[in-house]
């Protein structure tokens, strides 16, 4: 079911907003060289309870995972595309890590990510997180009243094509609000002008995620980490967006 937010309730959502926004600021500049992934959701885990937010990951157990996600942060390093579950490893240099994070705040929730390099970046690296970031501002900007939802998928699949990056389905934004995944889905391709027509009160977490040579992932053994089916890095984008009659609030915007 699709459910409209009224302005007072897209006001309630903001400090789950800024809350998600600083846990990513934080565990970014947490990632460094030698840093292992553990550490990074125990910084997620700490900042959780210090503001008295709930954790979206840790019971999460959709049909999709293998088992009860028992983390609060997906960490996803280079071939990893999505729902990296944090584990033992070390980060290197050079190193792609997507961050990936939602919480609960006062029974609202917001949802966003963010990919970064370790250390010392190659150029190619760079340039499919730059592609990846423009694509996500390109999808808010079509988050508009009276535009569709494939508008927003046609400008993420515009992004990606101009990069020469094939474009998943089966994964992409979706709805959000009182619970992390709900109506509708927001894929990263689409036709203009086709689909869900966009009203005020929509709050979406708009996420396109690349592969530069392929669109195929497999999940990993651990039941949870879907990952690059040609080992290629991935790179990972997401805001959670308020379409209002003002235009599009990014509900996560970081500092």
């Amino acid at each position: 079911m699709i459910e409209l937010r009224t302005p007072a309730e897209i006001e309630q959502m903001r400090p789950a907003g800024r809350f998600v926004a600083s846990v990513l600021s934080a565990t970014s500049a947490a990632a460094d060289v030698g840093v292992n992934l553990l550490d990074l959701d125990a910084l997620a885990h700490e900042m959780i309870r210090a503001e008295g937010a709930e954790s979206c990951y840790i019971d999460y157990h959709p049909s999709f995972g293998g088992s009860p996600f028992g983390k609060v942060i997906c960490t996803s390093v280079n071939d990893a595309a999505l729902h990296g579950l944090p584990h033992d490893y070390r980060l290197r240099d050079g190193d792609v890590l997507s961050l990936d994070f939602a919480a609960s705040v006062d029974g609202w929730v917001c949802d966003s990510a963010v990919t970064i390099v370790v250390g010392t970046p190659r150029p190619e690296d760079l340039a499919l997180i730059e592609a990846t970031e423009r694509a996500l501002a390109a999808g808010i900007q079509q988050a508009r009243v009276g535009n569709r939802m494939g508008d927003i998928s046609a400008a993420i699949g515009d992004v990606a094509e101009g990069a020469g990056y094939p474009v998943n389905l089966d994964f992409g934004g979706h709805g959000v609000g009182r619970t992390m995944h709900g109506d509708p889905h927001v894929p990263n391709d689409g036709r203009r002008g086709r689909g869900l027509k966009l009203k005020a009160g929509l709050v979406l977490a708009i996420e396109p995620w690349f592969i530069p040579d392929t669109d195929e992932i497999y999940t990993d053994a651990d039941g949870w980490t879907l990952k690059s089916r040609t080992g290629t890095r991935a790179a990972h984008a997401e805001h959670t967006v308020a379409i209002t009659a003002d235009g599009p609030i990014v509900l996560t915007a970081r500092d």
